[in-house]
């Protein structure tokens, strides 16, 4: 019992130092968005469904803020509320709830990635109030976000294809808070073994017609995660301004996230089997690795109402990142035994983000018309640097960790890690145009569109900033989507789209299995290396219906995804006797098809009673591959369901006592390109009670949780990034617990 009365002391104690701010307290009530029932609005947001944990609709890339009922893709909003009642750290925590996302990390750091329809969608490929690469790269701390939009399948033509080469099954946007009624609440818990959380949510409006308003976030967290060994450090501010007139719509927001881990547990990459789990709360990384980042980032769009039936809008952001890594992510033979090696890491960024659009509403005879105009453009510059130690490295264990002397990083160097040189640059642009055409005053919605995209990347060596290669191209993809509406209630949805993934380079040699020269691969010549390949075009079809009961909804869905992948296809197949190579041309014939259907359902069916739930049903096949034993192999790290349950209970014979309880299901999932190695299905239970109640006149709240309730000890993922297999252990059970303060 000592620990959690130390964490109840340490969090009264927080709160009441951060309550001796007098200057701030007066009677205030909880912020709340103004309703908006106009759609297509860049700046305004869409009002929260029955229950707040859900909005009724979120931005759609171009088209701007839509109805759920209304657009003809699969979407989710997760509000501030939900973000706030389960006390979420980061975004990942947010998409827990969501049965069409897995979460993991990145391949070799510490970067959250998000799995949607079987693809990977990085941390860095979100988007921040619509536009791209402004956010932090590794991880968003949760306070700084109003809406978490989920959007599943391809984006190309409503978003721009992704900067960072991901996002063929989805993408997230996420929307940063903006002041509604005025707000002081004050924030301190304890989580983890020690860790201490203070935060602070401001907003006020102004102006003789509320027309100004400013909302600041400042949040810390120190101290020792559930997993023993493990540090962390989180520093957030964010600010927001906005004017809501009758004709023009700003915003501007500036934020600084300083996120640093000591002693990151690492993945695993499995060697000849996959090792049993280890301890939930076991920490097998070196106490000598660490991961930092720091970054500075904003952004400001604005519309303007030309006339009643045109409006104008630009948005611009940017950001400033630096980060630091020191890490030893181990290879793991089947019965636990360790190898790894050190390396270190350094990287900055620097990006800007642009997009301008006018929108015009018009009607030729019964047809209205919703025209749309669009051009955008990133661009960003990264200087990186790296070394490492030894190649054969050093052992350790995942049950029984050795801790050893941190290796000197002096053996493969590559720039100079104090000084970083210029190894990147990648510039997207591009113009999209759309019609949204709607017949039968609404009921049906049909929208055409195209976008024609460029993208530019260039790389340079790591120690003479020498260009070493470029790559340019571009591509046209275009986009159909039909929304019929038999009844207010129904809503019957079909699409065709389309994603962009930047083309690989041919190699001069690449491996293949060839007729007449056994089984193995052999070295096979590329007539064509060197050449630059056209962007990897993924095509996606899907249908759907979409249910609103005005308290409860839900979306199922079957689409089909294709994304094409390198291939090399043979000329020759040479002469074994003779020793004469075989030849091929490296092209875009490989391919794998994820087909599925998804399940989502929200809302408060009764009062008092809210669910977030759903399931994923899924098939990722590789119908062709340059390795020809994974022809017909299933994807790695997609397994065929998956499935969430989130209930939140107003106890109704104690006013203010909510109970939640959240389950989270993943079935078996393929660990290597071959399948012959599988992870285990698992669940995990989380469950939570918060109380609200008036003390001294002010509104108080105390929420308490606990993730991973039965403390089981399993692999939650395999890979994330395409083509690997590290796992990633769950997080042990933990404990969170908070008080905020309204005044």
């Amino acid at each position: 019992m000592a620990r959690p009365i130390r964490r109840l002391a340490c969090a009264a104690s927080l709160l009441a130092l951060t309550a001796a701010a007098p200057a701030l307290a007066q009677e205030t009530t909880p912020a709340q968005l103004d309703e908006i029932v106009v759609t297509g609005s860049q700046v305004r947001l869409t009002s929260a469904y029955a229950g707040g944990q859900m909005a009724r609709g979120g931005r759609v890339g171009l088209l701007g803020n839509m109805e759920a009922m209304d657009t003809p893709f699969s979407t989710s909003n997760y509000t501030e509320k939900l973000v706030r009642n389960q006390q979420a750290q980061g975004i990942g925590d947010v998409l827990q709830n969501d049965p069409t996302v897995r979460v993991t990390k990145g391949f070799g750091n510490f970067q959250e990635l998000y799995v949607v329809r079987g693809f990977p969608v990085y941390s860095d490929d979100m988007s921040y109030n619509g536009l791209y690469g402004v956010l932090p790269r590794q991880f968003v701390a949760a306070e700084l976000v109003e809406r978490v939009e989920v959007f599943r399948g391809a984006t190309a033509f409503l978003n721009g294809a992704a900067p960072g080469g991901s996002g063929v099954g989805g993408a997230f946007n996420l929307t940063p808070k903006r002041a509604g009624e005025p707000l002081t609440r004050l924030t301190a818990g304890v989580s983890g073994n020690d860790e201490i959380y203070a935060a602070a949510d401001l907003a006020r409006r102004f102006g003789a017609e509320d027309q100004w308003g400013a909302r600041l976030n400042i949040a810390s967290r120190d101290g020792e995660s559930s997993v023993e060994g493990e540090n962390g450090q989180l520093r957030v501010i964010g600010l927001g301004v906005d004017r809501r007139g009758d004709r023009a719509r700003f915003s501007a927001d500036l934020g600084w996230q300083d996120h640093r881990i000591d002693a990151p547990r690492p993945t695993v990459t499995p060697s000849g089997g996959i090792p049993e789990a280890p301890s939930a709360d076991k920490n097998f990384a070196q106490p000598w690795t660490y991961t930092d980042e720091e970054q500075l980032f904003g952004a400001a769009r604005g519309e303007f109402d030309i006339t009643d039936s045109v409006t104008a809008w630009a948005a611009f952001g940017g950001r400033q990142g630096k980060e630091d890594n020191v890490l030893a992510n181990p290879t793991a033979q089947a019965d636990g035994s360790l190898s790894a090696y050190r390396f270190d890491n350094v990287r900055e960024d620097t990006v800007w983000s642009g997009d301008v659009g006018v929108r015009a509403d018009v009607k030729t005879g019964p047809v209205e018309h919703r025209l749309v105009m669009s051009a955008s453009q990133v661009q960003s510059k990264s200087k990186n640097a790296y070394a490492f130690s030894n190649f054969s490295g050093f052992a350790s264990d995942l049950y029984n960790p050795v801790s050893v002397a941190a290796p000197t990083p002096d053996f493969f160097i590559g720039g100079d890690l104090d000084d970083p040189n210029v190894t990147e640059r990648v510039r997207n642009s591009s113009v999209a145009v759309a019609d949204r055409l709607s017949f039968l005053n609404g009921r049906l919605l049909a929208t055409v569109g195209v976008r024609y995209q460029e993208i530019k990347t260039g790389s340079y060596d790591y120690n003479t900033a020498a260009g070493l290669s470029s790559y340019s191209s571009d591509a046209t993809t275009p986009a159909f989507a039909l929304v019929y509406k038999p009844s207010d209630k129904i809503s019957l949805y079909a699409n065709y789209a389309e994603a962009l993934v930047p083309g690989t380079t041919a190699p001069a040699v690449a491996n293949a299995v060839v007729a007449g020269w056994g089984d193995a691969a052999v070295p096979v010549t590329v007539t064509n290396g060197g050449e630059v390949l056209e962007p990897f075009r993924a095509e996606q079809a899907e249908v759907g219906v979409k249910y609103d009961a005005g308290s409860f909804g839900g979306t199922l869905s079957v689409f089909r995804t294709t994304l094409p992948s390198a291939l090399v296809s043979l000329t020759s197949n040479g002469d074994p006797v003779a020793g004469t190579r075989p030849t091929g041309v490296y092209s875009d014939g490989g391919e794998q098809e994820n087909q599925g259907v998804e399940l989502t359902v929200y809302g408060e069916p009764v009062a008092g009673l809210r669910l977030i739930g759903g399931a994923t049903w899924l098939e990722a096949e590789i119908n062709r591959s340059l390795t020809a034993a994974n022809e017909g192999k299933s994807a790695i790290g997609v397994p065929d369901f998956q499935t969430n349950l989130n209930v939140e209970w107003d106890v109704p014979t104690v006013s203010g006592l909510t109970l939640e309880g959240r389950a989270v299901y993943t079935g078996a999932q393929p660990a290597d390109s071959t399948n012959t190695l599988e992870l285990e299905e698992w669940t995990r239970f989380d469950a939570g009670v918060r109380y609200a109640f008036v003390a001294g006149g002010k509104d108080l709240t105390v929420r308490a949780r606990v993730e991973n309730v039965a403390d089981e000890d399993q692999w939650v993922a395999v890979g994330g990034y395409p083509g690997s297999n590290y796992l990633t252990l769950g997080a042990p059970r933990t404990f969170r617990l908070s008080v905020s303060a309204e005044f």
